[in-house]
Order: C-alpha cells, then sequence, then structure tokens
C-alpha cells in the first residue's frame, strides 16, 4: 500500500494495529514524512541511503549535491527524525558507502558516523565491515579495487536497547567421546591443561588444586553440553587476552590472582563478527534499480535487535529489501522512498514473494 505524506499519520496508526504483514509504503522525502510520524513508534531502522555522486537517482533527492558535505549534512538531518521515531530501545543499521572526488576518497561513511555521535548524541555499538564478495571489476591503475562498504549499528541509549544475540548464532560443532574421555567440539580434552598445571613452577600447590578441581567442573560442563568449548589461560603457560595490565584487564587480574582462568564458547555456537561476506546484488530480480544492497544484509540485524512483534523502518526503502527481510522473519516494516516506480517495484517484490508462498 503506497501512502503520501498528507495521508501518513492516520494510515500508519491503522497499519501498525492491524495484523497485516505486508509492507506500508509512504511516496514523498524521507525527513518531511519522518517528521509527521509519532515519536518512539519503531524498533529499528535499517537503510542504505544514495551514494555521493555515483548515480542520478530518479526525482532528485538526496546524493545529487554538488559538495559531499551537503550530503552528509542532508543524511543528519533524515537521521536526527530517525532517532525521534525510534523507540528508547531501538537501533539504527546504516548501510552507506564513500565515493572518491580529484581522486581523493572522501570517507564519507566515517565523516558522517561521528557528526552522529558527536551532534547528535547516538551510541556506536559496531562498525562492521561489509566484504563484496566478487565485487565489481575496478579498471583504475593507481588504486587498490574497493570491495567492502561500512554498515554502522547506532542506539539511542548504550544501555537497555533491545539484543538478542542468539538468534544469530551460528550453529555450535558437537563434543564427542575419545577413549572414554570427554573431548570439546574443538579438540580439548584436559589432557594438556592438566599437564601443564602439574608441572607448573608460576602456579602455588593450592592455584595447582584449584586449577585442578575448576578444569575437571568445566570438562563436566562441556559432557552435560552447558558449554561447546572452552581455552584455559594458566599463568606462565599461555599470555594473557588483550592486556597483562591489572589495571586494564580483569583477565589479567583473575590471572594474577587465582593463577588461571577460563574462555568459554556458549552452547548455542559463537556470534558473528564484524567482518560480513555477503554478495552484493544477488539475484532479487530487480528491473530499475541498481544498488548492490542484498538481501542477507538485513538478516543479522532485523533478527537480532528487532523483537518478533516489532515494526522496521527504512527511509530509503528503494525496491524494498528491507521490507522484503522484515516480512520473511515476521515483522511489520515501513519503507519511504522519493520515486513511485521504486515503491511499485518493492510492492511487486513483495507480492511475488507472497504469491510463492501459496
Amino acid at each position: 500500500m503506497i501512502a503520501t505524506v498528507s495521508e501518513t499519520t492516520n494510515q500508519l496508526e491503522e497499519y501498525i494495529q492491524s495484523e497485516r504483514l505486508s509492507p506500508f509504503f509512504l511516496l514523498g522525502d524521507a525527513r518531511d514524512i519522518l517528521s509527521q510520524i509519532s515519536s518512539d513508534t519503531f524498533d529499528v531502522c535499517m537503510t542504505s541511503p544514495p551514494y555521493w555522486g555515483k548515480r542520478e537517482y530518479h526525482n532528485g533527492g538526496i546524493g545529487l549535491e554538488k559538495d559531499y558535505r551537503d550530503f552528509i549534512n542532508n543524511l543528519a538531518l533524515v537521521f536526527a527524525e530517525v532517532k525521534r521515531v525510534l523507540k528508547p530501545t531501538g537501533s539504527f543499521w546504516l548501510n552507506i558507502g564513500d565515493s572518491y572526488a580529484d581522486k581523493r576518497l572522501l570517507g564519507i561513511p566515517w565523516r558522517l558516523a561521528i557528526k552522529l555521535i558527536d551532534e547528535q548524541g547516538w551510541t556506536l555499538r559496531n562498525s562492521v565491515v561489509w566484504h563484496k564478495v566478487k565485487g565489481g571489476p575496478d579498471n583504475t591503475e593507481d588504486r587498490l579495487r574497493n570491495v567492502h562498504e561500512d554498515v554502522f549499528h547506532f542506539v539511542k541509549s548504550a544501555r537497555g536497547y533491545y539484543y538478542n544475540v542468539d538468534e544469530i548464532r551460528s550453529n555450535p560443532k558437537k563434543t564427542k567421546v575419545v577413549n572414554g574421555s570427554v573431548v570439546s567440539a574443538t579438540g580439548v580434552s584436559g589432557v594438556r591443561y592438566r599437564r601443564q598445571i602439574e608441572l607448573s613452577t608460576s602456579l602455588s600447590e593450592a592455584e595447582k588444586r584449584d586449577g585442578l578441581k575448576a578444569l575437571q567442573q568445566l570438562l563436566n560442563a562441556v559432557s552435560q553440553g552447558e558449554i561447546a568449548d572452552f581455552r584455559m589461560i594458566i599463568r606462565g603457560q599461555q599470555r594473557t587476552t588483550h592486556s597483562d595490565s591489572e589495571k586494564v584487564s580483569g583477565r589479567a587480574k583473575e590471572l594474577k590472582e587465582k593463577g588461571f582462568y577460563f574462555l568459554k564458547c556458549h552452547p548455542n555456537g559463537s556470534k558473528p563478527s564484524d567482518v560480513w561476506d555477503i554478495l552484493p546484488e544477488d539475484t532479487q530480480h530487480r528491473k530499475d534499480h541498481f544498488a548492490p544492497y542484498p538481501e542477507d544484509l538485513c538478516k543479522i540485524p532485523i533478527l537480532a535487535t528487532c523483537p518478533p512483534n516489532g515494526i522496521v523502518l527504512d527511509p530509503f526503502c528503494g525496491t524494498g529489501t528491507t521490507m522484503l527481510v522484515s516480512g520473511k522473519f515476521g515483522r511489520k516494516s515501513v519503507g519511504i522512498d522519493l520515486a513511485e516506480e521504486y515503491i511499485t517495484a518493492a510492492e511487486e517484490r513483495w507480492r511475488h514473494y507472497y504469491e510463492r508462498l501459496g
């Protein structure tokens, strides 16, 4: 369904209260439309705004400014409204590419990110590198090929925002039993650690006893499926992680006081890293929109930071990738775009997906 600016408030409220899962689209300028929407409406904003100075977008709009600084300022005005319409528990995921001018890489993503942090009070939780696997050809002969873009995760408040890490964990490897001994997913049986404890010249006898007891407890936890894997750091055997200073590292302090500590792996698998290997513009059957924004880029943000009954916003929705992924995961979504032809294409994508479900 496409609504215009003047129809925004009432129809959006009706959509939010309804049982309808299909996306709700708003036609017009993102900042103008957002200014009419009530505060604290959305759970997540996931968006990929136009590049600066790379394409001529339908109906003009952001991305066509003569100066990249005007581009950054215009985006910031939109994202100030995004912050207002997000719930206090909300998240804002921003995928943004960089641009060159006069052979200078402009650093647009980080210029914008720092502006949002310093001037609007956003908290940046992650800076993700999207590695565009099999990225497009690059014929320049005096620099490296560009195959990454930035994805920033902002929140309104540093604490209390919604985040379900278990929704995005990978499937863990399984514990096994070898010759009667429990062996973790990556082959930890405890034999080497026991030997290191027993032969240690850095541990006291009491610390050795405590270390052996704690090691057995961890092996029991592995066998019962309470943890998937672990590593044991022993004073004088393994170097501490992160820092040797007890002032800045709780693990270093624990190593000094106890003689050992453990790194435990979650039984439900590991969480994703901040480097995502994702193909750009997969087979999405889009006819008239050439941005490389793929469906897989939306999955982690929506699963991790939008509750099951939540609502996702995309103020630069294009042909509706964010909306499509939101619907696949059972979330409502609202998309805004300046070009009616893009919204029509987005609705068509959703309709084809729904028809395939039968």
